[in-house]
């Protein structure tokens, strides 16, 4: 088990550093000579049809729509792994990363909401700041080496993923436009179809893909974000199966192996690539000030490290839980302020919220970009004094 975590925190490290050059070369583009090449790129038209029946999207949107499903399906195959046999398979393992995760959600959304509750359109964004990415986070844990216990690193591990669990619902239940009926019952269809292959130890990838192609295109076109596809998809991929010659082999970490490095190295440096390139030169004093953009940047660097800190801190307390093995409170305050650290999945929900429009003249993106660069920096360097 621990071989595994330390084969995954390896990958999520690299793909950190990888998802910093990118950003930081979307922000050169979009703030160069080239930001007219950087338009067109995101603009690049693309069309698959069958027939009468096609889909046509620019790139920007395939990548958010079509990519980051991809994501979602990784971000299910972990869940459901770890909730079947990993860190999350039991209350004892499960209880304090729980506990903080629900911190690290609620109280950014408070104090967002508090900057914008008289705003009906800005509360539209009140869930960007209540994500964690995981890979930046871990990417900055790894800098400190071998002095982080590696328990530490799995509670950071499993809060990250109870996190993305706690934004897949709330894309589902809250980031969702008006609904059609007809696709929503060939959604339906197909899900049942994906159960009745599971039930029936159906060990074909091909099969599972297929339908699972024929999900996403009805979620698609139903209203509800089809990036839900991926996550429904990976629940029904069966954890270990027999296959006709007897041999017991597990599909769902078979794909999970096969989707990490290019989920890591290529669908989520893409995704920053298209959505990290913030137009500074519209950038002033008074929209860095604006009531969405201290929402934002304070409720990823206050809010997401007073949440998860202090539930913990009443958790251990009360004998609720029990701190990581051989860290103690001062790491773990350290570990908060990293949770701060948003980027992708902020990224992603505020596409959503505000859908990819430039109303606050990128300042929710930019506030993204100052509270995940505060949690990091800020967190890196505690941890570095304390360890």
């Amino acid at each position: 088990m621990l071989t595994s975590i330390e084969e995954f925190i390896k990958k999520e490290s690299s793909s950190g550093i990888l998802l910093i050059l990118v950003t930081l070369t979307a922000l050169l583009l979009q703030n160069s000579v080239l930001t007219d090449f950087y338009s067109r790129f995101l603009e690049t038209p693309l069309q698959i049809s069958f027939g009468s029946f096609g889909i046509a999207k620019p790139l920007l949107l395939w990548v958010n729509d079509g990519l980051m499903a991809v994501f979602f399906f990784l971000v299910g195959l972990e869940i459901k792994r770890e909730i079947l046999e990993g860190e999350l398979s039991s209350r004892s393992q499960i209880i304090l990363p729980l506990i903080a995760a629900i911190g690290g959600m609620i109280t950014p959304a408070l104090v967002f909401t508090f900057f914008n509750y008289d705003d009906s359109f800005a509360m539209n964004g009140w869930a960007i700041p209540t994500a964690t990415d995981i890979a930046f986070a871990l990417g900055i844990l790894s800098l400190l080496g071998s002095r982080v216990p590696p328990s530490l690193k799995i509670f950071l591990m499993a809060l990250a993923i109870i996190d993305d669990l706690g934004a897949v619902i709330i894309i589902a239940v809250f980031y969702t436009t008006k609904l059609s009926f007809m696709s929503m019952m060939i959604a339906l269809g197909a899900i049942l179809l994906l159960v009745m292959m599971n039930r029936l130890g159906v060990v074909k990838k091909a099969a599972y893909i297929l339908v699972g192609i024929v999900l996403w295109v009805a979620v698609l076109k139903s209203g509800v974000h089809a990036t839900i596809a991926g996550v429904v998809l990976a629940l029904t991929i069966p954890l270990y199966s027999d296959t006709a010659q007897g041999e017991r082999f597990s599909m769902l970490k078979e794909l999970e192996h096969d989707l990490h490095y290019w989920v890591a190295f290529l669908i989520l440096p893409l995704f920053a690539f298209v959505n990290a390139g913030v137009d500074l030169k519209g950038a002033s004093v008074q929209t860095l000030a604006s009531n969405v953009s201290l929402g934002i940047a304070l409720g990823l660097f206050l809010g997401k490290q007073i949440g998860v800190f202090f539930l913990s801190y009443i958790a251990v307390k009360l004998k609720w839980a029990k701190l990581p093995e051989g860290s103690n409170f001062r790491q773990l305050y350290g570990v908060a302020v990293l949770t701060g650290i948003g980027f992708t999945m902020s990224l992603f929900v505020t596409t959503l919220a505000y859908n990819d429009s430039d109303v606050f003249f990128h300042a929710d993106k930019l506030a993204i970009l100052i509270g995940s660069f505060c949690s990091g920096i800020v967190g890196y360097l505690f941890l570095k004094k304390t360890l």
